[in-house]
Parts: structure tokens; C-alpha cells; sequence
């Protein structure tokens, strides 16, 4: 299933962005209209643009983008790149950029069906069970969803964080991105974080996985994690991902995937 996030983060860590309960394929998304049409068992989408299957790139995929294992991201100048974490699993990269952030996290897919259409009912049941509001629009990466969800403010009241669900269907496999901060509110600004979802390579592998898996990342080979906020002088001079590139660590909105 798709996870539930349970952390609040403010807008300078790019207001990460609230993920809410999903639903099996195989299980009813009450709050659903039962007379619409199921999106099921629809072939993937062309992807002109990207994102891109390993296969699809020429010479070496990981040539600017930093090597995450399952996800091959673009480095842009002054990202700060953190990672998310079930149990020992890397399951998810953000990417901050800024006031804005991408959390970007790929699964296995039915190798002749795109998932997307069906997550972003569940996506949106979900959320408007919460009492969000959810807007379907088509926008620069496709359907997408953007949704005014709830969150607790710190005076006891309930706020609500603006973001953006965007998902494309590849090659058995299928990438979320979830975009937030001044990106979901204003996303006529969030032109760098669309184009690092573009840009992102998949890397499936070969070995059998049930669909909507995590496919599972990595830490390069030359970062460490730290915990949020802390960085050495060592780090700082040492590590590729510093400088422009950002520190890679554990980002602080890790919390709970299922």
C-alpha cells in the first residue's frame, strides 16, 4: 500500500508533503462515485518527455544525476537531497530546492498496465475523507492531482498544506512525485523540480515484484547519513554532494510507510 506520513514539515524544508492512506487495487475507495469507470487495466502512457527507463537513456544514465540504485536523480545546482526510510529500506528521495521540495518514489507495475489513474482515485478518496479538497488537473507532467490537505497547526486548529500528487507509468514500473511548498502553491514556479522528475532514470531490475512494491534505493557510495540539520567541515569538503549539490542525509519527515 501507499504510506502515511505523520510529520508537519514548514516551508524552508520544503513543506514535505502529507501522503495519506491508499487502498488495494482489489479493495472499494469509498467516498468514490460507483457509477464512473474504474482506471483500470489501461496501457502506460507515452512518455515524450520522460521520466525514463534505463533503457531508453543513451550512454551512461547516471552521468549528472546522483545514483540512488532503484532511481538515478539530476543534481541542480543548491539542492539539498535527503532520503526516507522503512525499517532498513531506502524507499524515497525529496529533493529541496529552495522554499519548494519533490519527493520523488518508484514502484513495481504490471508489465502491460499503467497504475496511475487508479492511485490518483485512491489518492483523492483518501484525502477527501480527511476533509481535503482535491482538484484533478491536467498539468506540464500530466493528470495530476492538487490537493488542499489537512494538517494540525500548532495552536490546536487545522490548517491546510497545498501539494501536488504527479505520477507517470513506465516500463513495469511506476514514479511518483509529490511536490510541495511555494512549488504546490504557486506551480508556475516549479519549473526546476518538474523538469528533476523529467529527468529521473528508473531502474526496475529483472527479479519478479508484485506490483505497487517499493523498489528499494540506495546511498551512494560516497555519502553518509546524518541526522537532519548536522553537518562537519569534513562532510562540507569532502563529500560530492556538497557545495551546490546539497548534503545528503535522513530527511527529518521520515516517519511511517507501509
Amino acid at each position: 500500500m501507499f504510506g502515511r506520513r505523520k510529520k508537519n514539515d514548514s516551508v524552508k524544508d520544503g513543506g514535505a508533503a502529507e501522503q495519506v492512506d491508499g487502498v488495494r487495487a482489489d479493495e472499494p475507495a469509498d467516498g468514490l462515485d460507483s457509477t464512473k469507470p474504474r482506471r483500470l487495466n489501461l496501457p502506460p502512457a507515452p512518455r515524450p518527455d520522460g521520466p525514463w527507463d534505463v533503457s531508453e537513456v543513451p550512454g551512461n544514465p547516471a552521468d549528472g544525476r546522483v545514483d540512488l540504485g532503484g532511481i538515478l536523480v539530476p543534481g541542480v545546482e543548491g539542492m539539498e537531497l535527503r532520503v526516507e526510510v522503512a525499517g532498513d529500506a531506502i524507499v524515497a528521495a525529496t529533493v529541496v530546492l529552495g522554499d519548494s521540495a519533490v519527493q520523488l518514489q518508484a514502484f513495481a507495475a504490471p508489465k502491460k498496465e499503467g497504475i496511475w489513474g487508479e492511485v490518483r482515485e485512491e489518492i483523492a478518496s483518501g484525502i477527501t475523507q480527511q476533509g481535503g479538497i482535491i482538484d484533478e488537473v491536467e498539468g506540464p507532467l500530466g493528470w495530476e492531482l492538487r490537493a488542499q490537505v489537512p494538517v494540525p497547526l500548532p495552536d490546536g486548529q487545522t490548517g491546510a498544506q497545498l501539494v501536488r500528487f504527479v505520477g507517470v507509468d513506465g516500463p513495469r514500473w511506476f514514479l511518483r512525485g509529490v511536490i510541495s511548498g511555494q512549488g504546490a502553491v504557486r506551480p508556475e514556479s516549479a519549473g526546476v523540480l518538474e523538469n528533476i522528475f523529467r529527468e529521473t532514470v528508473v531502474l526496475r531490475g529483472e527479479g519478479p515484484m508484485a506490483p505497487r512494491d517499493p523498489i528499494v534505493l540506495k546511498l551512494p557510495n560516497d555519502a553518509q547519513m546524518v541526522p537532519d540539520g548536522v553537518q562537519t567541515a569534513e562532510d562540507q569538503e569532502g563529500s560530492r554532494f556538497s557545495g551546490g549539490m546539497g548534503q545528503l542525509e535522513r530527511g527529518p519527515e521520515i516517519t511511517e510507510v507501509r
